[in-house]
Order: structure tokens, then C-alpha cells, then sequence
């Protein structure tokens, strides 16, 4: 089954929690805190691996959880990181994120590597809290927090060159006299539900890839017929050969197929109608296919190569296969588009976050949310009473106080933040 399009949740591991611990040797004076910090959480990452052809094995593993970091331990030692997750990818494959929807990465060499999702960072032990007013602080953090994420993973086949048409045309046919695919090949439409790949040898030491993408129809940018669903497959494609029943065995008309499938192209992606396209003139072999080519080459009025094949009798198909090798060696092969940079990294702006919220609930309760409070929140330790007081001094930093009496806040009332509850004190 070929499957090129999956949702998955990513969660990264969380950090090791800071330990609080003191020295209590016997021959070492005044020992101090020596507690620990916590290892790093794992990350998520995909890698490129050109054996995989399909996204089968996320379809049935939609749920990807790496390992949290090893607490801290006694005598100041560091608890272990996390080895990151490693989940492996198609070449090909682009990652979005599903609630911004922007590209998370883009994947198509082998061993190329993405961190999807950040693991967390350790929590400090209380030795690194330690200072000349409080050189014995009696608390630590808690991990940082994993990143977590639904995301969405789309395959798009990289191939150098893409059969697109109508259905019936004869794409299946053409890739399997062309290559060694062996796709299923019948007399009605939409006999191909997914891309098939082949290579193909024209003879001369040359060789490229050729995917048969499912049949367009008119519509299909809007989610008509099956051809939307591949059209993302069209995209990598360095060469596109368009096939068209030049007998209109369907009673169409070649030039009206032609057009039609050139608008999907351009209504989906404006840059594929640039992409460089060779015409496969089929079903040359059939009654009145040659007095349809004269006609075709007269609308057509472009520099446009045709090329009369049979895909049945595999007559042309030599001509047409070396003007392809001879088509792809001048164009260079796919890649990302990059921002321009002298540097290595491209840095974009991004507006502070203020880094909370506050809502009135409906029992009137105020409701703090945000993700830098939450994150402070998750990160300490409610057990320990100076691990309170400092997260008191970090929300007044913050000017969540401040905000809280601006909302109206007044002694007693409910502060909620996550599923917890305090009173507020003025």
C-alpha cells in the first residue's frame, strides 16, 4: 500500500529533575549543597532513508514519545542525557506543523537529519543556586518540559521525470514498456490509485526516474477525481511528460485535454507550468491519430516538442526517452529554495512573546496561561518552600501581579494556572 500522506503527534523527552542534596563527609568542613543537575531530555528526529518508498510505517505508529532525561544525583553529578528518538523517512518527505502550518522541515537526501521536536532541558541542582545571601538554598528545578507537536508528514516522490494526463491515456502502459514497473494496466479510468516508479536505461549509459501519477481531471486542484491527492508528487519532478490520446478513443479532443490538464498544473502550483514539458502524442497506432497531430500542432503554436509514440507497438518511444536524457542533463537537480545569505544560518525576527495571558473563567476564577509561565510553573518544585517563593518573585518579574490587580484581583480571590489553584495575596 502506498501511503504518502500521515498525521503524527511528536512528543520530545522532558528533562531530569535537579536533585537537593549536601555534603556530609566526615573530614569535609562546612560541605555545602551538592545536589545535581538533571540530563537533557531526548529529541525527535527524522532521518532520510532512501530504502523507504512510502510513509506505511507512521501510518500504524501515529505516536512517537522519546526518553526523559536521568535525574540528578548526589556529590554534584550531572544525571544522563537522553539519546534522541530516531524515526526514519522517505527521501522526499516534508514536515509541517499542523496548528501554524508552517514547514518544519524538508527532507530529500539520504541521512539528512531534522529535529522535529527540542527535548527539555535539566533542571539545576541546588548547589548551582548557591550564593554568598543563601549558600545553602534548600530547592531545584524540575526538567524543562519536551516539545510536543501534531504534525503533519507528506511524502513527495522524487523522481526526475512525471507522466501526467488524463485517465486512459496510457501513462501505465508507457512506464511499463519504458522501465521494468509493472503497474496495473486496465480498460477503465483511474485503473492507477497511486504513483508507480520506474528507472529507465535509454541505451546510451543514461538513466532517470519516471513516476505514473493517478489520472487528472478537469477540477482536480479542488479536490476533484483522485489526481489531487498526487498532485504534490508533480512538484520534484525535474521534466514533465505530457501524455494525450491523440486518437481521442473518449471522443475528447487533444488539444482541449491538453489545455485543461496544463490549467490543474497552473491552478495548484504556478511554478509547475514553468517546470520544462515534452508532449507524448499516443495511441499513434489507432485510426485518425495522424490527421489529430496536424490539427494539435496547428493549435498548439508553441515551441513545443511532440513526439508521435504508440506506447502498444512502442513505436517513437526511443525518440522520446533520448530527448528526455538529453532534457535533464542541462537542468540541474532538484533542490530546496534557500534565502539568499552569506551566512550559514538564516536568522528571522520574531516578536517577543509577553509570555502569559489572564482570562476571567466563568466561577471567577483568573486564569494565567501562556507558555514561558507554564513552563516556569512545570519547572519547579511546589514541594519546597523556597522553590514557592521563587516562582512568586519570577511571576512579579514578569508583571503577572501587576497585571492580576489591573484585571481586578483582589485578596482571596481563585489565580488558576494549568489545573492548579492559589489564592491571591495583595
Amino acid at each position: 500500500m502506498f501511503v504518502d500522506q500521515v498525521s503524527v503527534y511528536v512528543k520530545a523527552g522532558d528533562g531530569g529533575n535537579g536533585l537537593v542534596a549536601y555534603r556530609r563527609e566526615k573530614y569535609v568542613p562546612l560541605g555545602g549543597p551538592a545536589g545535581g543537575d538533571g540530563g537533557n531530555g531526548g529529541d525527535v528526529v527524522f532521518r532520510v532513508d532512501e530504502g523507504l518508498n512510502t510513509l506505511m510505517d507512521l501510518r500504524y505508529n501515529r505516536h512517537f514519545k522519546a526518553k526523559r532525561g536521568e535525574n540528578g544525583m548526589s556529590k554534584n553529578q550531572h544525571g544522563k542525557n537522553s539519546e534522541p528518538l530516531i524515526v526514519s523517512v522517505p527521501p522526499g518527505t516534508t514536515v509541517i506543523d499542523e496548528d501554524t502550518e508552517q514547514v518544519i522541515a524538508d527532507l530529500t537526501i539520504h541521512g539528512q537529519e531534522a529535529i522535529i521536536a527540542k527535548g527539555g532541558r535539566g533542571g539545576r541542582g541546588n548547589s548551582r543556586f548557591a550564593t554568598p545571601r543563601n549558600p545553602a538554598p534548600d530547592f531545584a528545578e524540575n526538567g524543562e518540559p519536551g516539545d510536543e507537536k501534531n504534525i503533519k508528514v507528506e511524502l513527495k516522490l522524487i523522481a526526475d521525470v512525471g507522466l501526467v494526463g488524463f485517465p486512459s491515456v496510457g501513462k501505465s502502459t508507457f512506464l511499463s514498456v519504458v522501465s521494468a514497473a509493472k503497474p496495473k494496466i486496465a480498460d477503465y479510468h483511474f485503473t492507477t490509485l497511486a504513483p508507480n516508479l520506474g528507472v529507465v536505461d535509454t541505451g546510451d549509459q543514461r538513466s532517470f526516474v519516471l513516476a505514473d501519477l493517478p489520472g487528472l481531471i478537469e477540477g482536480a486542484h479542488q479536490g476533484v477525481g483522485l489526481g489531487h491527492q498526487f498532485l504534490r508528487h508533480v512538484e520534484r519532478t525535474r521534466v514533465i511528460i505530457h501524455v494525450i490520446d491523440m486518437a481521442g478513443t473518449e471522443g475528447r479532443d487533444p488539444f482541449d485535454d491538453y489545455e485543461k490538464i496544463n490549467t490543474e498544473l497552473r491552478e495548484y502550483d504556478e511554478k509547475l507550468i514553468t517546470r520544462p514539458q515534452i508532449i507524448a502524442a499516443n495511441k499513434m497506432d489507432m485510426p485518425g491519430a495522424k490527421e489529430n497531430l496536424e490539427l494539435f500542432k496547428e493549435q498548439l503554436g508553441k515551441d513545443i516538442p511532440v513526439y508521435p509514440v504508440s506506447a502498444l507497438t512502442k513505436e517513437g518511444l526511443r525518440d522520446i526517452l533520448y530527448a528526455v536524457a538529453d532534457l535533464l542533463e542541462q537542468i540541474p537537480k532538484y533542490a530546496p529554495q534557500i534565502e539568499e545569505t552569506e551566512e550559514k544560518v538564516v536568522y528571522r525576527y520574531q516578536k517577543e512573546d509577553k509570555g502569559f495571558v489572564i482570562n476571567r473563567d466563568d466561577d471567577g476564577a483568573f486564569v494565567i496561561s501562556g507558555p514561558k509561565i507554564e513552563k516556569l510553573f512545570k519547572m519547579t518544585d511546589f514541594n519546597r518552600d523556597e522553590a514557592v517563593r521563587r516562582f512568586a518573585r519570577q511571576m512579579r518579574s514578569m508583571g503577572v501581579d501587576e497585571e492580576l490587580r489591573k484585571k481586578g484581583a483582589e485578596d482571596g480571590d481563585t489565580i488558576r494556572i494549568l489545573q492548579f489553584e492559589f489564592e491571591f495575596v495583595d
